[in-house]
Protein backbone atom coordinates (compact mmCIF):
# COMPACT_ATOMS: atom_id res chain seq x y z
CA UNK A 1 0.00 0.00 0.00
CA UNK A 2 1.20 3.70 -0.79
CA UNK A 3 -0.86 4.94 2.02
CA UNK A 4 -2.38 8.75 1.84
CA UNK A 5 -0.31 11.67 0.72
CA UNK A 6 0.01 14.46 3.31
CA UNK A 7 -0.61 17.17 1.19
CA UNK A 8 -4.70 17.05 1.28
CA UNK A 9 -4.63 17.65 5.03
CA UNK A 10 -3.25 20.59 5.09
CA UNK A 11 -6.67 21.61 3.77
CA UNK A 12 -8.61 19.96 6.94
CA UNK A 13 -9.61 22.41 9.12
CA UNK A 14 -8.24 21.60 12.99
CA UNK A 15 -11.89 20.77 14.10
CA UNK A 16 -12.05 18.31 11.37
CA UNK A 17 -8.80 16.57 12.17
CA UNK A 18 -9.54 16.08 16.16
CA UNK A 19 -12.74 14.05 14.53
CA UNK A 20 -10.07 12.15 12.81
CA UNK A 21 -7.43 11.46 15.08
CA UNK A 22 -10.58 10.53 17.52
CA UNK A 23 -11.88 8.19 14.73
CA UNK A 24 -8.56 6.67 13.74
CA UNK A 25 -7.62 6.22 17.49
CA UNK A 26 -10.78 4.11 18.48
CA UNK A 27 -10.01 1.63 15.07
CA UNK A 28 -6.33 1.59 15.97
CA UNK A 29 -7.31 0.57 19.68
CA UNK A 30 -4.03 -0.36 21.73
CA UNK A 31 -2.00 -1.50 18.54
CA UNK A 32 -0.88 2.49 19.22
CA UNK A 33 0.39 4.17 21.88
CA UNK A 34 0.40 7.77 21.55
CA UNK A 35 3.22 9.91 23.39
CA UNK A 36 3.02 13.20 24.41
CA UNK A 37 5.72 15.98 26.07
CA UNK A 38 5.36 18.73 28.40
CA UNK A 39 5.60 21.32 26.00
CA UNK A 40 3.29 19.96 23.42
CA UNK A 41 0.32 22.34 22.24
CA UNK A 42 -2.53 21.26 23.72
CA UNK A 43 -4.95 20.38 20.89
CA UNK A 44 -2.52 17.39 20.47
CA UNK A 45 -1.62 16.42 24.37
CA UNK A 46 -5.45 16.15 24.92
CA UNK A 47 -4.59 12.99 23.24
CA UNK A 48 -1.99 11.57 24.73
CA UNK A 49 -2.05 8.17 26.61
CA UNK A 50 1.20 9.20 28.29
CA UNK A 51 2.71 12.45 28.90
CA UNK A 52 6.24 13.60 31.03
CA UNK A 53 9.52 14.32 29.56
CA UNK A 54 11.44 12.70 26.69
CA UNK A 55 13.65 10.00 28.76
CA UNK A 56 10.32 9.45 30.93
CA UNK A 57 8.01 8.85 27.96
CA UNK A 58 10.57 6.61 26.05
CA UNK A 59 10.87 3.96 29.30
CA UNK A 60 7.12 3.56 29.29
CA UNK A 61 6.37 3.11 26.17
CA UNK A 62 8.81 0.73 25.54
CA UNK A 63 6.99 -1.15 28.42
CA UNK A 64 3.34 -1.22 26.94
CA UNK A 65 1.84 -3.87 24.60
CA UNK A 66 1.54 -1.35 21.74
CA UNK A 67 3.30 -1.95 18.32
CA UNK A 68 3.57 1.90 17.05
CA UNK A 69 4.40 4.22 19.32
CA UNK A 70 3.30 7.73 17.54
CA UNK A 71 6.07 10.47 19.74
CA UNK A 72 4.28 13.56 19.15
CA UNK A 73 7.45 15.58 20.69
CA UNK A 74 11.01 16.34 18.78
CA UNK A 75 13.31 14.36 16.61
CA UNK A 76 15.67 13.35 19.39
CA UNK A 77 12.64 12.15 21.43
CA UNK A 78 11.79 9.27 18.81
CA UNK A 79 14.99 8.45 18.46
CA UNK A 80 15.45 7.58 21.79
CA UNK A 81 12.74 5.64 22.21
CA UNK A 82 13.13 3.71 19.04
CA UNK A 83 16.89 2.94 20.72
CA UNK A 84 14.92 2.36 24.13
CA UNK A 85 11.95 0.36 22.45
CA UNK A 86 11.22 -3.71 21.71
CA UNK A 87 12.65 -4.91 18.22
CA UNK A 88 8.99 -5.12 16.85
CA UNK A 89 8.07 -1.75 17.83
CA UNK A 90 7.88 0.66 15.43
CA UNK A 91 8.58 4.68 16.37
CA UNK A 92 6.99 7.63 14.40
CA UNK A 93 7.18 10.93 14.95
CA UNK A 94 4.27 13.16 13.11
CA UNK A 95 6.23 15.63 11.27
CA UNK A 96 9.45 14.91 10.38
CA UNK A 97 10.83 18.81 10.48
CA UNK A 98 9.72 18.22 14.16
CA UNK A 99 13.69 19.17 15.72
CA UNK A 100 15.21 20.93 18.54
CA UNK A 101 17.28 24.04 17.65
CA UNK A 102 19.62 23.12 20.75
CA UNK A 103 20.64 19.37 19.49
CA UNK A 104 21.83 21.17 16.15
CA UNK A 105 24.12 23.30 18.05
CA UNK A 106 26.09 20.18 18.39
CA UNK A 107 26.55 18.10 15.46
CA UNK A 108 28.79 14.59 15.31
CA UNK A 109 31.67 16.29 13.04
CA UNK A 110 32.00 19.12 15.28
CA UNK A 111 32.05 16.97 18.25
CA UNK A 112 34.44 14.58 16.80
CA UNK A 113 36.89 17.95 15.11
CA UNK A 114 36.97 19.13 19.03
CA UNK A 115 37.98 15.86 20.75
CA UNK A 116 40.77 15.54 17.83
CA UNK A 117 41.85 18.93 19.15
CA UNK A 118 42.18 18.00 22.64
CA UNK A 119 43.55 15.45 21.92
CA UNK A 120 46.97 16.97 20.59
CA UNK A 121 47.17 18.91 23.71
CA UNK A 122 46.25 15.63 25.91
CA UNK A 123 45.61 12.08 26.40
CA UNK A 124 42.26 12.57 25.54
CA UNK A 125 40.86 9.41 26.48
CA UNK A 126 42.30 9.42 29.84
CA UNK A 127 41.40 13.27 30.65
CA UNK A 128 37.85 13.90 29.76
CA UNK A 129 34.59 11.56 29.76
CA UNK A 130 32.18 13.25 27.34
CA UNK A 131 28.83 13.95 28.49
CA UNK A 132 25.90 14.40 26.30
CA UNK A 133 22.24 16.15 27.62
CA UNK A 134 19.61 14.00 26.49
CA UNK A 135 18.44 16.43 24.18
CA UNK A 136 21.19 15.68 21.51
CA UNK A 137 21.06 13.29 18.29
CA UNK A 138 21.58 9.63 18.46
CA UNK A 139 24.84 10.04 17.09
CA UNK A 140 25.96 12.08 19.60
CA UNK A 141 24.89 9.15 22.21
CA UNK A 142 26.85 7.01 20.06
CA UNK A 143 29.97 9.09 20.76
CA UNK A 144 29.63 8.65 23.93
CA UNK A 145 28.91 5.43 23.87
CA UNK A 146 32.33 4.68 22.50
CA UNK A 147 34.19 7.03 24.37
CA UNK A 148 33.49 5.94 28.18
CA UNK A 149 31.00 9.04 28.02
CA UNK A 150 27.46 9.09 29.40
CA UNK A 151 24.00 10.55 28.57
CA UNK A 152 22.24 12.72 31.41
CA UNK A 153 18.48 14.83 31.70
CA UNK A 154 17.84 17.59 33.16
CA UNK A 155 17.24 15.76 36.45
CA UNK A 156 20.11 13.41 37.40
CA UNK A 157 22.85 16.08 35.32
CA UNK A 158 24.53 16.16 38.97
CA UNK A 159 24.38 12.45 39.56
CA UNK A 160 25.93 11.87 35.77
CA UNK A 161 29.00 14.63 36.62
CA UNK A 162 29.31 12.72 39.80
CA UNK A 163 30.25 9.58 37.95
CA UNK A 164 31.99 11.39 34.97
CA UNK A 165 34.51 12.55 37.45
CA UNK A 166 35.12 8.94 38.92
CA UNK A 167 36.07 8.39 35.78
CA UNK A 168 38.42 10.89 34.08
CA UNK A 169 39.79 14.36 35.85
CA UNK A 170 37.64 16.44 33.69
CA UNK A 171 34.54 16.99 31.51
CA UNK A 172 33.53 17.85 27.86
CA UNK A 173 29.70 18.51 28.08
CA UNK A 174 27.09 19.22 25.40
CA UNK A 175 25.29 20.72 23.66
CA UNK A 176 23.63 22.76 26.47
CA UNK A 177 26.07 25.14 28.30
CA UNK A 178 23.59 26.09 31.00
CA UNK A 179 22.38 22.80 32.09
CA UNK A 180 26.38 22.42 32.59
CA UNK A 181 27.48 25.21 34.02
CA UNK A 182 24.38 25.21 36.49
CA UNK A 183 25.38 21.81 37.40
CA UNK A 184 29.45 22.43 38.12
CA UNK A 185 28.20 25.32 40.30
CA UNK A 186 26.25 23.27 42.37
CA UNK A 187 29.70 20.96 42.49
CA UNK A 188 31.70 23.92 43.66
CA UNK A 189 33.48 24.51 40.63
CA UNK A 190 33.83 28.14 40.29
CA UNK A 191 32.99 29.22 36.73
CA UNK A 192 36.31 30.32 35.67
CA UNK A 193 36.84 26.61 35.58
CA UNK A 194 33.93 26.29 32.83
CA UNK A 195 34.52 27.86 30.17
CA UNK A 196 32.57 28.13 26.80
CA UNK A 197 34.11 25.76 24.33
CA UNK A 198 33.16 27.46 20.88
CA UNK A 199 33.40 24.40 17.99
CA UNK A 200 33.92 27.38 15.28
CA UNK A 201 37.00 28.57 16.76
CA UNK A 202 40.72 26.88 16.64
CA UNK A 203 40.71 24.95 19.97
CA UNK A 204 37.32 26.41 21.40
CA UNK A 205 38.97 29.90 21.18
CA UNK A 206 40.48 29.06 24.37
CA UNK A 207 44.33 29.01 25.22
CA UNK A 208 45.87 25.77 26.32
CA UNK A 209 46.46 27.38 29.64
CA UNK A 210 42.38 28.01 29.93
CA UNK A 211 42.04 23.87 28.65
CA UNK A 212 44.64 22.55 31.04
CA UNK A 213 42.50 25.46 34.07
CA UNK A 214 39.24 23.68 32.95
CA UNK A 215 37.39 21.06 34.87
CA UNK A 216 34.08 21.87 32.57
CA UNK A 217 34.47 22.37 28.65
CA UNK A 218 30.70 24.11 28.30
CA UNK A 219 29.91 23.56 24.43
CA UNK A 220 28.69 26.79 23.02
CA UNK A 221 24.88 25.99 22.50
CA UNK A 222 21.39 26.54 24.15
CA UNK A 223 17.46 26.65 23.79
CA UNK A 224 15.85 28.83 22.55
CA UNK A 225 13.03 29.39 24.54
CA UNK A 226 14.71 29.31 28.23
CA UNK A 227 17.54 31.57 26.41
CA UNK A 228 14.81 34.13 26.62
CA UNK A 229 13.97 34.36 30.70
CA UNK A 230 16.72 37.13 32.42
CA UNK A 231 16.62 37.93 35.94
CA UNK A 232 15.23 41.33 35.37
CA UNK A 233 11.85 39.09 34.73
CA UNK A 234 12.24 37.64 38.27
CA UNK A 235 13.12 41.18 39.52
CA UNK A 236 10.49 42.77 38.54
CA UNK A 237 8.00 39.61 39.64
CA UNK A 238 9.48 39.69 42.96
CA UNK A 239 8.66 44.02 43.34
CA UNK A 240 5.07 42.97 42.61
CA UNK A 241 4.86 39.66 44.76
CA UNK A 242 7.18 39.51 47.09
CA UNK A 243 5.50 36.51 48.26
CA UNK A 244 5.73 34.90 45.52
CA UNK A 245 8.39 32.20 44.36
CA UNK A 246 10.00 31.21 41.07
CA UNK A 247 10.81 28.18 39.21
CA UNK A 248 13.32 28.08 36.74
CA UNK A 249 14.62 25.31 34.30
CA UNK A 250 18.11 24.85 34.73
CA UNK A 251 18.50 25.45 30.95
CA UNK A 252 17.96 28.91 31.68
CA UNK A 253 21.19 31.15 31.96
CA UNK A 254 23.20 30.86 35.30
CA UNK A 255 21.55 34.71 36.04
CA UNK A 256 18.16 33.21 36.28
CA UNK A 257 18.85 29.80 38.05
CA UNK A 258 20.89 31.61 40.96
CA UNK A 259 18.05 34.17 41.38
CA UNK A 260 14.97 31.36 41.53
CA UNK A 261 14.11 29.78 44.46
CA UNK A 262 14.00 25.96 42.91
CA UNK A 263 15.67 24.95 40.18
CA UNK A 264 14.79 21.87 38.09
CA UNK A 265 13.80 19.43 34.61
CA UNK A 266 9.62 19.70 33.82
CA UNK A 267 9.02 17.18 35.83
CA UNK A 268 10.08 18.45 38.69
CA UNK A 269 8.68 21.97 38.41
CA UNK A 270 4.68 20.29 37.78
CA UNK A 271 5.51 18.13 40.87
CA UNK A 272 6.82 20.97 42.99
CA UNK A 273 3.75 23.02 42.21
CA UNK A 274 1.15 20.61 42.29
CA UNK A 275 2.37 19.84 45.84
CA UNK A 276 2.87 22.60 47.12
CA UNK A 277 0.46 23.96 49.28
CA UNK A 278 -2.66 26.75 47.96
CA UNK A 279 -2.85 29.40 48.35
CA UNK A 280 0.13 30.40 46.19
CA UNK A 281 1.94 32.63 43.57
CA UNK A 282 4.70 30.93 41.17
CA UNK A 283 6.31 32.54 38.51
CA UNK A 284 7.54 29.43 36.24
CA UNK A 285 10.93 29.74 33.63
CA UNK A 286 10.47 26.98 31.07
CA UNK A 287 8.20 26.46 27.52
CA UNK A 288 4.53 28.21 27.52
CA UNK A 289 2.32 25.24 26.62
CA UNK A 290 3.80 23.60 30.16
CA UNK A 291 3.39 26.55 32.04
CA UNK A 292 -0.73 27.74 31.10
CA UNK A 293 -1.61 23.95 31.13
CA UNK A 294 -0.12 23.89 35.19
CA UNK A 295 -1.67 27.00 35.48
CA UNK A 296 -5.46 26.07 34.55
CA UNK A 297 -4.74 22.42 36.65
CA UNK A 298 -4.14 24.27 40.16
CA UNK A 299 -5.97 27.37 39.13
CA UNK A 300 -9.21 26.06 41.33
CA UNK A 301 -6.42 25.16 44.35
CA UNK A 302 -6.26 29.04 44.34
CA UNK A 303 -2.37 28.55 42.99
CA UNK A 304 -1.60 31.48 40.76
CA UNK A 305 1.06 30.66 37.96
CA UNK A 306 2.73 33.00 35.41
CA UNK A 307 5.02 32.69 32.65
CA UNK A 308 8.30 34.85 33.63
CA UNK A 309 8.91 36.41 30.34
CA UNK A 310 6.77 39.36 28.81
CA UNK A 311 7.54 37.85 25.36
CA UNK A 312 5.82 34.61 23.70
CA UNK A 313 8.15 31.76 24.59
CA UNK A 314 7.09 28.04 22.87
CA UNK A 315 9.04 25.81 21.45
CA UNK A 316 8.70 26.53 17.55
CA UNK A 317 9.59 23.15 16.45
CA UNK A 318 7.28 21.21 18.68
CA UNK A 319 4.39 23.23 17.16
CA UNK A 320 5.06 21.88 13.81
CA UNK A 321 3.50 18.38 15.43
CA UNK A 322 -0.14 19.67 14.48
CA UNK A 323 -3.68 18.09 14.39
CA UNK A 324 -3.28 17.84 10.54
CA UNK A 325 -0.33 15.83 10.55
CA UNK A 326 -1.50 13.71 14.06
CA UNK A 327 -4.54 12.86 11.83
CA UNK A 328 -2.41 11.86 8.75
CA UNK A 329 -0.03 9.57 10.62
CA UNK A 330 -3.02 7.39 12.55
CA UNK A 331 -5.26 7.37 9.24
CA UNK A 332 -2.44 5.45 7.58
CA UNK A 333 -1.37 3.29 10.33
CA UNK A 334 -5.25 2.18 10.30
CA UNK A 335 -4.49 1.50 6.59
CA UNK A 336 -1.49 -0.27 8.04
CA UNK A 337 1.15 2.19 6.60
CA UNK A 338 3.78 3.46 8.56
CA UNK A 339 4.99 6.85 8.05
CA UNK A 340 7.38 8.96 9.17
CA UNK A 341 9.29 5.79 11.04
CA UNK A 342 12.14 6.62 12.92
CA UNK A 343 14.85 4.02 12.89
CA UNK A 344 18.46 4.37 14.49
CA UNK A 345 20.73 2.37 12.34
CA UNK A 346 21.70 -0.54 14.11
CA UNK A 347 25.80 0.13 14.64
CA UNK A 348 24.46 3.46 16.35
CA UNK A 349 21.92 2.43 18.35
CA UNK A 350 24.27 -0.13 19.91
CA UNK A 351 26.78 2.81 20.94
CA UNK A 352 24.34 5.13 21.71
CA UNK A 353 22.17 2.46 24.50
CA UNK A 354 25.85 1.82 25.57
CA UNK A 355 25.39 5.65 26.89
CA UNK A 356 22.01 5.59 28.24
CA UNK A 357 22.38 2.46 29.77
CA UNK A 358 25.15 3.97 31.43
CA UNK A 359 22.98 6.66 32.51
CA UNK A 360 20.45 4.53 33.68
CA UNK A 361 22.00 2.04 35.97
CA UNK A 362 23.63 5.22 37.51
CA UNK A 363 20.78 6.97 38.13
Amino acid sequence: MSGFPFEPYNALSDDACQARISAARQKLGQDVTLLCHHYQRSDIYQHADLTGDSLKLSRLAAETDATHIVFCGVHFMAEVADILSRPEQRVILPDLAAGCSMADMANLAKVERSWRELASLCPVEETFTPVTYINSAADLKAFCGRHGGIVCTSSNAATIARWAFAQRPKVLFFPDQHLGRWTGHNMGISLDEMPVWDPDLPLGGLSEEAVAKAKVLLWKGHCAVHQMFQKRHIDAFRARCPEGRVIAHPECNFEVCAAADAVGSTEYIVKTIKEAKAPGHWQVGTELNLVERLAREVAPEGKVVEFMSDLVCMCSTMQRIDPQHLAWVLENLVERVVVNPIVVPGHEAKEAKQSLERMLRIS
